[in-house]
């Protein structure tokens, strides 16, 4: 008898596994994606004409510059750059101008195409483009704003293609864990890419920035081509124990037909909108410190490129950390079965989303005290990767075989926030006074804290009827 039971209900071991491989490699594949979202973030302070700059904020920053004696910087012969605030603005908005152009047909062509090839060339053209990113500034901002908008095309596919994989690859009961290990790779590429971006520019000038990480995207590329599979059916290499583990983990959850897709169905899905409003909510957040804390680091509390760097990545490590651990917490408190899914998921959001609101509009009120503001928002953003297990892999709960389809939607209203953040925070800051960067938290804490109530609201747990259906509905 148990012999018998065996096959569909035996775990394959973690170790070695393709799962676990596919987990690692996609890490190292968003650690590519978000070290060259942010690499432009440092190399912009860098790219200044400081002369320039000085005449518009003759302060230099508001608060003292740090006691840190100034180490002596080699004679760069980089070019520098007379861009007002709201060129800044543009310039690292423009990113997601592309960005939001392939989130549904990243989805739709993942399961139309395979997501493998899909993501891999998303990613390779990102790349091929962040290697000309010195020549696009040399002939000009607007073509350094095109520039980034394409890599932004690049990249739009990246996490639509990732989750129709995950819908294949992940066991219902190890969901967190994988998805918060792939995560990882997205804080790990931040975390790495800032200080390192700031020594860079340091060391050698702003251009090597874009070559180096390039050169790093290239080494991936390769790897991806020949380790990553579409599915545990089509791995050439996989264990048989681990190809039935999976395969019989998700025979109930997928649908019997994805080549036709419910639309009309997932559009009017109040647990998706309620996925929605969350990413909305939490990417406001994310995307202004993302692009805006290496500005607020050099601006206001006075920090030098390569001090700016170092601990413009703090935030981002905690927050790393936390993904990772409450993906292992999550799945264990699923596994016991002693909470539902829809509740792990609210909890964890709310965690998630309050946590950082709270500290976020702290920080603004530590004045030049720079441990007490470094320590604020690294809290801040540290609380904000428990969201990794709440709303942020919803999407593979309510309908794994649409994930890719709806992390497309979902992320295109996210990606709003990429677009228009940065703008609006560089308008608001153009004095660069405390006080103007305390509105730009608090506008964030609030986005954040409306997030976290409708989805605790709204949101649910499990697949939803449409997601498992045999064939669509007339008029779907």
């Amino acid at each position: 008898l148990l012999s018998s039971l065996s096959p569909p209900h035996c775990v394959a071991p973690a170790c070695c596994s393709s799962r676990y491989t596919l987990a690692l490699l996609s890490s190292y594949g968003f650690f590519v994606v978000y070290s060259l979202r942010v690499n432009l973030s440092v190399a912009m302070v860098d790219m200044l004409n400081s002369t320039h700059q000085s005449s518009i904020n003759h302060s230099g920053s508001v608060c003292p510059a740090s006691t840190n004696p100034p180490r002596p910087r080699p004679n760069h012969k980089a070019s520098v750059y007379d861009w007002d605030s709201e060129t800044q603005g543009w310039i690292l908005g423009a990113f997601f101008y592309g960005y939001i152009l392939t989130q549904i047909p990243g989805g739709y062509l993942a399961g139309r195409l395979g997501p493998k090839w899909l993501l891999g060339f998303g990613i390779l053209g990102t790349v091929v483009f962040t290697l000309f990113t010195p020549v696009a500034a040399d002939l000009g901002a607007s073509y350094l704003i095109a520039v980034r908008a394409i890599e932004g095309v690049g990249e739009g596919v990246t996490f639509p293609a990732m989750y129709t994989m995950w819908a294949s690859w992940a066991p219902p009961l190890e969901r967190s864990r994988l998805l918060t290990i792939s995560y990882i790779g997205a804080q790990l590429g931040t975390v790495i890419a800032l200080p390192v971006s700031g020594l860079i520019c340091f060391y050698l000038d702003w251009t090597y920035v874009f070559y180096i990480f390039g050169v790093v995207g290239l080494v991936w590329f390769v790897l991806w081509a020949f380790l990553v599979f579409d599915s545990p059916n089509t791995h050439p290499r996989i264990s048989e124990q681990e190809r039935l583990y999976i395969t019989n983990s998700l025979k109930n959850e997928l649908s019997t037909s994805t080549r036709c897709i419910p639309w009309r169905a997932i559009v009017t899905s109040i647990p998706l909108w309620a996925i929605v409003v969350a990413h909305f909510s939490y990417n406001w957040t994310f995307y202004t410190l993302l692009t805006l804390l290496p500005t607020y680091m050099n601006n206001i509390l006075g920090f030098s490129i390569q001090q700016n760097g170092m601990l413009s990545a703090l935030p981002y490590m905690g927050c790393a950390v936390f993904a990772f651990l409450s993906g292992q917490v999550a799945d264990y408190l699923r596994e016991t079965r002693h909470y539902p899914t829809v509740t792990v998921r609210k909890a964890f959001t709310i965690v998630g989303m309050v946590g950082p609101a709270v500290f976020l509009v702290a920080v603004g009120y530590t004045g030049c005290n720079y441990i007490l503001a470094v320590a604020f928002l690294t809290v801040s953003s540290t609380l904000g990767g428990v969201s990794a297990s709440g709303f942020n892999i919803n999407h593979l709960d309510i309908a794994p075989s649409y994930a890719g389809i709806l992390l497309g939607i979902t992320n295109t209203f996210a990606t709003i926030p990429g677009m228009v953040g940065p703008v609006i925070a560089r308008d608001l800051t153009a004095q660069n006074t405390i006080e103007q960067w305390q509105v730009v938290f608090y506008i964030a804490a609030a986005i954040n804290l409306f997030g976290a109530l409708f989805y605790s609201l709204f949101g649910q747990g499990t697949v939803q009827p449409w997601a498992v259906q045999a064939s669509c509905s007339h008029g779907d």
